[in-house]
């Protein structure tokens, strides 16, 4: 069996916990540890690099397409034709993907990174798709936040159908434009809706997203779609509790700059409990990535903070010279961490052998 540099450790590490554990002897640890070859080259990652990077050229070629005036003559006549005969032919387009899309999972399970290259040229026509459909029914008053909605349902209903991360990502990042969008209509694009400004909206949006995911974890039906939920939470919660930290709840830059620095520490806090409750919740149910978030943001809160104190009041010599103190101890704890496990790797093979 060919792996992976790093999955053959995990799977010496099994062999040898299973031997000392007497689950299995030692002949049978020794065929299993004779079985796993090191690949030398990741094919896996060349397939998923080489999908993506034949969909951001197609992308290119589009827009190389509708920059030559030859060209554009010739589509002309496409390109002036009613909003509604467009979205109509992008939408049998959309569903036509979809279905070939269908098809080729349903004969070649294997060949996923295609079937996801697939599936993503369909998300981009049928946004094309609900683009035009929003041209079509546009009365004036501004309210598109209903185009993101309905972008919401058809990703979501997809990705559901299709088990795709993919499309659910899309589902996500058209909920969370929804909410933006839907909240600045209904407070007349003013600052604040309900006592709240865009940063600390999208604080209680990736709260309650978190906070769904880790409810919803042990759904059957439910359960591929987890960690790009939770990821997306977090990453949603993180960021707008950062920009919190920094402008708190204001609406505007002259009220932020007259606002003293200690106004905004209990943001500060805020950030800071999040990311330790992250980290908390990590350790204790052994979820990488609220480990993960936890300490990455509780790093960035740390660092943001010293530049808002110190840069003003320290001498800039100083100021580097503690940040780089900083980081070089970070960097040697972190190689110190490296190197123990490099230790515990080579012993485990070592008494395996």
């Amino acid at each position: 069996m060919k792996v992976s540099r790093s999955h053959a450790s995990v799977i010496r590490k099994a062999i040898d916990h299973w031997t000392q554990a007497g689950m299995i002897d030692a002949k049978v640890a020794a065929a299993l540890t004779a079985d796993t070859e090191i690949s030398k080259f990741d094919w896996k990652r060349l397939a998923k690099y080489s999908f993506w990077i034949a969909i951001v050229c197609i992308v290119i070629s589009i827009s190389a397409l509708f920059a030559d005036q030859a060209l554009l003559k010739l589509l002309s006549g496409i390109l002036n034709a009613p909003y509604i005969v467009k979205f109509i032919g992008l939408a049998c387009l959309s569903a036509l993907i979809y279905w070939f899309a269908f098809r080729r999972r349903r004969d070649h399970p294997a060949k996923v990174f295609s079937n996801e290259a697939i599936l993503f040229i369909a998300v981009l026509t049928t946004a094309d798709a609900v683009y035009e459909l929003g041209r079509v029914m546009d009365s004036g008053n501004g309210h598109f936040s209903i185009l993101l909605l309905l972008s919401f349902a058809i990703y979501a209903l997809i990705a559901y159908f299709f088990e795709s991360n993919l499309v659910w990502l899309f589902a996500l990042l058209s909920f969370g434009s929804w909410m933006g969008a839907e909240t600045g209509y209904e407070s007349g694009w003013g600052a604040y809706w309900l006592g709240m400004n865009y940063p600390l909206r999208f604080v209680a949006f990736g709260g309650i997203l978190t906070a769904a995911a880790l409810l919803l974890q042990n759904h059957r039906r439910l359960m591929p779609f987890f960690a790009t939920t939770l990821a997306m939470g977090l990453l949603y919660l993180f960021i707008a509790l950062w920009i919190v930290s920094i402008f708190g709840n204001y609406g505007d830059m002259n009220s932020w700059e007259g606002v003293k620095q200690a106004q905004l520490l209990p943001w500060s806090i805020l950030f800071g409990l999040a990311a330790v409750a992250a980290i908390v919740h990590g350790l204790g149910f052994d979820n990488a990535m609220t480990e993960g978030f936890g300490l990455t943001f509780l790093f960035i809160n740390l660092y943001t903070r010293f530049f808002e104190y110190f840069w003003d009041s320290l001498h800039k010599a100083i100021f580097f010279g503690i940040l780089a103190l900083s980081f070089w101890l970070l960097g040697s704890q972190a190689e110190r961490i490296w190197h123990l496990g490099e230790r515990k790797e080579t012993a485990s093979t070592a008494d395996g052998t």
